[in-house]
């Protein structure tokens, strides 16, 4: 039996401004805050729910641009209504602010399609797991030592088998960093870095064999800009064995990833559903690594990304970022659980199964 027609008949976005714990920063940026943009989309009398962590520039985006290309649309074709969004920013580019903004929207195509077909959005993407595994991910530059050691040995005994700490911005301070952060977690949890595209390749290979063998690190993320995919090659093709170079986090589109792909930049593909397009573009993206035979990681986002995951045939894991696991929390009702590792989806609820707190983010919202 075929599901009841439904035509898009709503579209609305809000942005909320949410302070961080204390000042934080990585190798190449600082920030105070972090802007939640939540997008709903209303069609057949459901209401589907989507976001993405965007400059509240984001809002007038999908009220006045993105909504009047989807609405009167059908709900159940979302398919299409992201190759038309994709088209009616043709002349902003579809990448970043526009990009992030049509990602929350087809979030919420999905989970309205989701629930007006009555079935989990693992169901109604297939999915080829049925968890997927996190690694926690924070260790700001900002920290300390001891907030590294405390942070990541917090994760450990959460049961969370793979910790991630940012370096680059002061390198002759990182081997202490990386020192503590080792000994808090043992010898048997993989331990992995993110440059955030701190340094020249010529430096990025010279401290990819010092973390190696100096603290078993097994991840080298963005050792240089991901623009720069020669330089992620050279990284790449120079680092030791045992440690995977990664980039994609700043993917837009598939044809980003595809170029990434083709100059074998990278060993492990990063795609970040609130930024790629949506679950549309993070679907592809993981399409694109299969072809490539390169394995997927999902970057942050870790409430809906832990959904969506399931459904890549070549998935690696998944980044439980601190910013954002904290800030879901705050802000979601039906947030999944880290359990032995993973996030594992309730193919109870309908949908992804989150729930928006409204009232509670209002004293946040800036849009």
């Amino acid at each position: 039996m075929s599901a009841p027609a439904a035509t898009i008949d709503g579209v609305s976005a809000a942005a909320y401004q949410i302070p961080t714990e204390q000042p934080e920063s990585d190798g190449t940026l600082e920030w105070d805050s972090t802007t939640l943009v939540v997008a709903e989309v209303t069609g057949g009398g459901q209401t589907g729910l989507g976001y993405s962590y965007a400059h509240q520039g984001a809002v007038s985006l999908i009220e006045d641009k993105l909504g009047n290309v989807v609405k009167g649309g059908d709900a159940f074709e979302v398919a299409a209504a992201n190759a038309q969004m994709v088209q009616a920013v043709r002349n902003l580019g579809a990448t970043g602010l526009a990009a992030m903004a049509i990602s929350a929207v087809d979030i919420a195509l999905w989970d309205l399609k989701s629930r007006l077909l009555d079935v989990a959005l693992v169901v109604a993407l297939d999915a080829v797991h049925d968890a997927t595994p996190i690694y926690g991910s924070g260790g700001f530059t900002s920290y300390d030592e001891k907030q590294v050691a405390d942070q990541l040995a917090g994760w450990v005994d959460a049961g969370i088998p793979r910790v991630k700490i940012k370096v680059a911005r002061e390198p002759d301070d990182d081997p202490k960093r990386l020192a503590a952060a080792r000994s808090a977690i043992g010898p048997d949890v993989e331990l992995y870095v993110d440059a955030n595209g701190g340094f020249g390749p010529r430096a990025a290979i010279e401290w990819a064999n010092r973390y190696r063998d100096e603290f078993d690190v097994r991840w080298l993320e963005e050792p240089v800009s991901s623009d720069d995919l020669s330089g992620l090659r050279l990284v790449r093709e120079r680092a030791p064995g045992g440690i995977d170079v990664a980039a994609g986090e700043y993917g837009w589109n598939p044809w980003y990833f595809e170029a990434m792909l083709t100059a074998g930049a990278v060993d492990c593909l990063q795609a970040d559903v609130t930024r790629c397009l949506g679950v549309t573009g993070f679907i592809a993206a993981a399409s694109l690594s299969d072809a490539h035979q390169i394995d997927l990681s999902a970057h942050c986002a870790p409430q809906i990304s832990a959904q969506v995951s399931t459904a890549a045939r070549r998935l690696r894991h998944l980044e439980y970022f601190h910013d954002h696991v904290r800030i879901e929390s705050m802000l979601f009702d039906g947030v999944l659980e880290p359990e032995g590792g993973v996030l594992r989806p309730d193919r109870s609820r309908v949908g992804h199964g989150l729930a928006f707190r409204r009232t509670d983010a209002e004293r946040f919202r800036v849009a």
